[in-house]
């Protein structure tokens, strides 16, 4: 695929000051509530979250995504395999969401949400698979908030294929573009850090949520020893974002659970959605 082709139909985002030249990131608690505006807009809150397929502690894991309260979880390596149904059914109970799309269907992205979502249309959609690894796929959905603020989401989990990787971007902005929706994000592990040609790709056609509004912390992984930002929180123009980043000192969201849920952290985000 060429550099110019698979961009989708989005502006670039305006030039602006980054976290280190702008005001200054937020303090964790100052994010904003989940809410529709008088004028039918909406305050969404986005987690994107890598969760290792459920292998690790799953009682931190539900805590911390209780303690974020998100209207949307974009999960990157949810289970796949023997009964994937049943642990995708355990995280929906156990965070207080429920079941939109994906898991084994895409091959690995998931989206839940609460049920202040009315889920429009949802689609898994499978990448094209090179041979040697691991075909890599996308949960889509259309999600309305109150009468009138409709959210295209994107969830994804690139390659670790550098080529291939790129490609994918291309065809994440594709998909984003055809949902219908003015008002989209892609939310995922891009296994890419903000230089990197994939994220610069996205980035290009869309607002880096924490190079946006910063907001919390900003590398993503590993857990332990965070020490690179390749999981991200990406939106189009029409999306105003009110902060994006990874919930330490959230409250609720305690430093140990954040380690032993998963190798990754989160990113959450608040967003404002126009009304249609």
């Amino acid at each position: 695929m060429s550099e110019a082709a698979g961009n989708g139909d989005f502006p670039g985002p305006e030039s602006g000051p980054g976290p280190e030249s702008g005001p200054g990131r937020t303090a964790p608690g100052d994010l904003p509530a989940s809410r529709t505006e008088p004028d039918g807009s909406a305050v969404v809150r986005l987690l994107s979250y890598n969760i290792r397929s459920m292998r690790d502690d799953t009682d931190a894991l539900a805590r911390v995504v209780r303690a974020c309260a998100p209207d949307v979880l974009c999960v990157q390596e949810a289970p796949r395999f023997f009964r994937w149904r049943k642990y995708a059914a355990r995280l929906a109970r156990e965070t207080g969401l429920v079941y939109v799309t994906g898991g084994a269907t895409a091959t690995g992205p998931m989206i839940l949400s609460s049920l202040r979502a009315a889920v429009e249309r949802s689609e898994d959609v499978l990448l094209p698979r090179t041979p040697g690894l691991h075909r890599r796929g996308l949960a889509t959905a259309v999600l309305r908030f109150g009468p009138s603020a409709r959210l295209a989401v994107v969830c994804c989990h690139l390659s670790l294929a550098e080529k291939e990787r790129y490609a994918q971007a291309g065809m994440v902005l594709d998909r984003l573009a055809g949902m219908g929706a003015d008002a989209a994000v892609v939310a995922g592990d891009l296994n890419d850090e903000p230089d990197g040609r994939a994220f610069r790709r996205l980035a290009a056609a869309l607002q880096d949520g924490w190079a946006t509004s910063p907001w919390g912390g900003e590398l993503t992984s590993t857990a332990a020893e965070p020490r690179k930002r390749i999981d991200a929180v990406l939106a189009t123009g029409a999306v105003e974002v009110l902060g994006c980043g990874v919930p330490a000192g959230l409250p609720g969201v305690a430093e140990a659970d954040l380690r032993a849920a998963t190798d990754h952290l989160p990113v959450l985000a608040a967003l404002r959605v126009p009304a249609a």
